[in-house]
C-alpha cells in the first residue's frame, strides 16, 4: 500500500508556493493546490490574489485582494522560506499580474508553472481582457511551463482544436514565444490525452521536443479543480529536482487516480480526492 512519505527534519522538506484566488467550497485555487502539495509531502505556502464566493454550482462573487497585499505576501515568503518552485492559477487583474511578475523576477524565481485561468467550470469569466494582454506579455515569458487547456489555448493561439494534429500545431505554435507548454485534452470528447512542447538547445540550434501523455478518460462529473491540481502537482516535481516531463507524467497519475476514487459532494461539479496517495516511488524519491 502506498503511504505519504514521513518527514524526517525540516531539512528534509521541499518548498512550494502557490499564489492564486481562494475556493471556500475545497475544491479549486489556493485550497485545492495545498491539499495537492501535502498529498506530495512538500510544504506549501500561498499567495492569495482574490477571495471567492463559490462551491460545486458555481462562482458567486469574486473580491480582489489589491495589489500591494499581493506583494507584501510575495515579500514575506521569498524572504523567509524560499519556494523551490512557484504554482500560479488565478490573478483576475492587470495590477494583480504586474504586481507578481515584478516580485518573480525580483527574486528571481525558479520553477514557475502558469496555469492561465480565464473562464471558470460554470462559465463565468475569471481574467479581463486587460489582464489577458499582461498575462501574455509580462508574467507567461516567466514561466517554466504554462498549462492551458483547450478553450484557452484557442484563446492564446486564434486556432481552432479539433484533434490531435490540431493541440500539436497550437503546442508549438505557443513553444515559439514561451519555454514550454503543456495543451490538456481534458475538454475533448473521448480520450484525455495531453501535449508536452518544450524547447531544446542542441548545437546551438533551438528544437521543439513533443511529447504524448496518454489517459483514458474518467467518467466521474465531479471534476471541479483539475487545472488546480494537475499544475500544483508538476511544481511539486520540479521542487523535488525532476525533469518536466517526469513530473508531468507524475502528475497525471496522481490527478487520475484522484479523480478515479469517485468523490461525490455537493449538489453540482463536485471536488476530487486530494489525499489519494501519491505513487509509492515518486513519494519516497521526493525526501
Amino acid at each position: 500500500m502506498n503511504q505519504i512519505p514521513v518527514i524526517h527534519g525540516t531539512d528534509s522538506i521541499h518548498t512550494v508556493l502557490t499564489i492564486a484566488g481562494s475556493d471556500c467550497s475545497g475544491g479549486a485555487g489556493i485550497q485545492a493546490d495545498l491539499k495537492t502539495m501535502s498529498a506530495f509531502g512538500v510544504y506549501g505556502m500561498s499567495v492569495i490574489t482574490a477571495v471567492t464566493a463559490q462551491n460545486t454550482t458555481g462562482v458567486y462573487g469574486i473580491s480582489q485582494i489589491p495589489a500591494e497585499m499581493i506583494g507584501k505576501q510575495l515579500d514575506c515568503i521569498f524572504t523567509d522560506i524560499r519556494p523551490e518552485a512557484v504554482k500560479i492559477g488565478m490573478l483576475g487583474e492587470v495590477s494583480a499580474v504586474e504586481i507578481v511578475a515584478e516580485k518573480l523576477r525580483q527574486y528571481q524565481a525558479k520553477n514557475i508553472i502558469l496555469d492561465p485561468v480565464m473562464i471558470s467550470t460554470s462559465g463565468r469569466r475569471l481574467l479581463n481582457e486587460d489582464a489577458m494582454s499582461a498575462l501574455t506579455e509580462h508574467l507567461m515569458p516567466l514561466a517554466s511551463l504554462i498549462t492551458p487547456n483547450i478553450p484557452e489555448t484557442e484563446v492564446l493561439t486564434g486556432l481552432s482544436i479539433r484533434n490531435r494534429q490540431d493541440m500539436e500545431a497550437a503546442a508549438k505554435l505557443l513553444c515559439e514565444t514561451y519555454q514550454a507548454v503543456l495543451v490538456k485534452g481534458g475538454h475533448r470528447t473521448g480520450s484525455a490525452d495531453d501535449i508536452l512542447c518544450q524547447k531544446e538547445f542542441q548545437t546551438c540550434e533551438m528544437e521543439r521536443k513533443v511529447t504524448w501523455f496518454s489517459a483514458q478518460r474518467i467518467q466521474n462529473p465531479n471534476n471541479h479543480g483539475t487545472g488546480c491540481t494537475l499544475s500544483s502537482a508538476i511544481a511539486c516535481g520540479l521542487a523535488a529536482g525532476k525533469s518536466l516531463e517526469e513530473s508531468v507524467r507524475q502528475a497525471k497519475i496522481y490527478l487520475g487516480r484522484a479523480l478515479n476514487f469517485g468523490l461525490d459532494l455537493g449538489k453540482g461539479n463536485g471536488p476530487l480526492n486530494h489525499m489519494v496517495h501519491a505513487e509509492e516511488s515518486f513519494s519516497h524519491s521526493i525526501l
